[in-house]
C-alpha cells in the first residue's frame, strides 16, 4: 500500500481570484497545471505541494487559499492612476510587491537616517498647490539644475543625470522593470509609470524603467514633483489628467515646465518646419518625449486645440510603433551599473556602510541589494567608493 496523498480543499472562487489577480495567461496555467479546470468545478482537489505550486505561479501567499472569500487589495498609498478620467481597478501582486518592497526600503533608510541624525531633506514638501506650477518648476530648477543644454547626448545619460542631481539633496531614486531582481515578474507601464513615496528623511521616487527611455525622464521630473509638494502616490504620470485631480495636474504641469520651459518652447520653435520633425527635434534637445513637446507647443499657442487633437493621435500612434520596433526601455547592462539604480545609488552606499559598520547584518543588506553573494556586496562597495 502506497503513502496516503493528503489533498487541500480549496473553494473554486478562491483559485479564480488567485488566476484573475495574478494577470497570468489563463492558457500558460492551465499547461502549468493540468488539473486546475477539475479543481475549480470541484471535480478534484490539489495537495498542497500542488497548491504551493500554484500559489507560486499567481504571486499569490499561500494563506489566502484558506480564507473563505478573496480578501480585498489595495495599493498602501494614494492612487491617482486613471484610465479614461476613471479609477483605476484592483493591482497586480506586481504592483504591490515593489510598493512594499519601497517602503521596506524607505523604512530602514529612515531607521539609519534618525540613527545617524541626518539633516531633513528640505525639498520635501516645500512647494504648495496654493502656488503655480511653474514656480514649482522654479523650485525645482533652484536645487537640481538640469538644463537642457547640459542634459547628455541620450535619454538614458539625461534620466541618470537627473537622478543623480536628485540624490544629491537627499532623494532616493529607485527604477527598475522587474519586480526586486527577478526578471520573471516585469512591471507592466500600461498599470503605472511611478509613484513617489514622502518620509523628511527618505523621500523616495520609482519609476517603472519597462517604460520608454523619454518617457521615464518625464516620470522622474513627475515623481519628483510630488516630493516637492509632499504628496506620496501612485500615478500614471499623465499628461493631462482629470481637472478633479489637483495634485496630478500640478504635478505633471511642474514637471512639463521643469523639462521645457515655455519661454524656451518659444525661442526655439521653427514653425515652418513639419510638425513631426519639429517634435523629434524639441525631443532630443529637451531630452523628454515627443508628447510631452505637443503638449508644450498647444500651451505656447503653436497649435490650436483642434491641432493638438489630431497631432496627438499621430503621434501616440507612432510613439508606440517605434517603441515596439525598439523594444521599448531595453534592459540587461552591467549588474554592478544595475543594482544602484534598482535601490537607489544613495541608499546603496548607506546599506553597504551600515554592514561594515556592523549595525546591519551582512544578510539583511544581502537581501536590501538583491544579491546573496559576500564577493559580489565587496565589488559593489569597491564601485561606489564606500571601501
Amino acid at each position: 500500500m502506497g503513502p496516503v496523498v493528503l489533498r487541500v480543499e480549496v473553494s473554486a472562487e478562491m483559485l479564480a481570484w488567485a488566476k484573475d489577480r495574478s494577470r497570468v495567461e489563463p492558457a500558460a496555467l492551465a499547461e502549468r497545471f493540468p488539473r486546475l479546470t477539475a479543481w475549480e468545478t470541484g471535480q478534484a482537489q490539489p495537495t498542497l505541494k500542488q497548491l504551493e505550486r500554484y500559489a507560486a505561479a499567481t504571486r499569490t501567499p499561500v494563506g489566502y487559499f484558506f480564507l473563505a472569500e478573496p480578501p480585498s487589495e489595495s495599493v498602501p498609498i494614494p492612487d491617482f492612476r486613471t484610465i479614461a478620467d476613471t479609477a483605476v481597478g484592483r493591482p497586480s501582486p506586481d504592483l504591490l510587491d515593489i510598493v512594499f518592497q519601497c517602503q521596506q526600503r524607505q523604512e530602514w533608510f529612515g531607521s539609519h537616517a534618525r540613527l545617524n541624525r541626518f539633516d531633513p531633506v528640505t525639498v520635501v514638501g516645500s512647494a504648495s498647490l496654493n502656488e503655480t506650477p511653474e514656480a514649482g518648476a522654479a523650485r525645482m530648477r533652484q536645487a537640481l539644475g538640469f538644463p537642457p543644454e547640459d542634459r547628455g547626448a541620450t535619454w538614458a545619460e539625461a534620466f541618470r543625470r537627473l537622478a543623480d542631481a536628485a540624490e544629491s539633496v537627499g532623494v532616493l531614486v529607485m527604477a527598475s522593470g522587474v519586480v526586486g531582481s527577478n526578471t520573471h515578474r516585469k512591471l507592466d507601464p500600461e498599470e503605472f509609470r511611478g509613484f513617489a513615496l514622502v518620509d523628511p528623511l527618505a523621500p523616495l521616487v520609482f519609476v517603472n524603467s519597462a517604460d520608454t527611455r523619454a518617457a521615464q525622464v518625464f516620470t522622474l521630473a513627475h515623481e519628483l514633483a510630488h516630493l516637492w509638494l509632499g504628496e506620496s502616490g501612485l500615478d500614471d504620470a499623465a499628461l493631462d489628467p482629470p481637472a478633479h485631480r489637483r495634485i496630478e495636474r500640478w504635478c505633471s504641469r511642474a514637471a512639463a515646465e521643469f523639462l521645457v520651459p515655455l519661454d524656451q518652447v518659444d525661442s526655439l520653435h521653427n514653425g515652418g518646419a513639419p510638425l513631426v520633425e519639429e517634435l523629434d527635434r524639441l525631443a532630443r534637445w529637451f531630452k523628454t518625449s515627443t508628447l510631452v513637446v505637443l503638449r508644450r507647443l498647444l500651451e505656447a499657442g503653436h497649435l490650436t486645440p483642434a491641432e493638438h487633437r489630431r497631432a496627438y493621435e499621430a503621434e501616440s500612434a507612432r510613439v508606440a510603433r517605434l517603441s515596439e520596433e525598439v523594444g521599448g526601455a531595453g534592459g540587461g547592462g552591467n549588474f554592478y551599473n544595475t543594482v544602484p539604480t534598482r535601490v537607489s545609488k544613495r541608499f546603496a552606499r548607506q546599506v553597504i556602510a551600515s554592514a561594515l559598520e556592523g549595525h546591519t547584518l551582512f544578510s539583511d543588506a544581502f537581501r536590501m541589494l538583491g544579491f546573496r553573494k559576500q564577493s559580489t556586496f565587496d565589488e559593489l562597495a569597491r564601485r561606489l567608493g564606500v571601501t
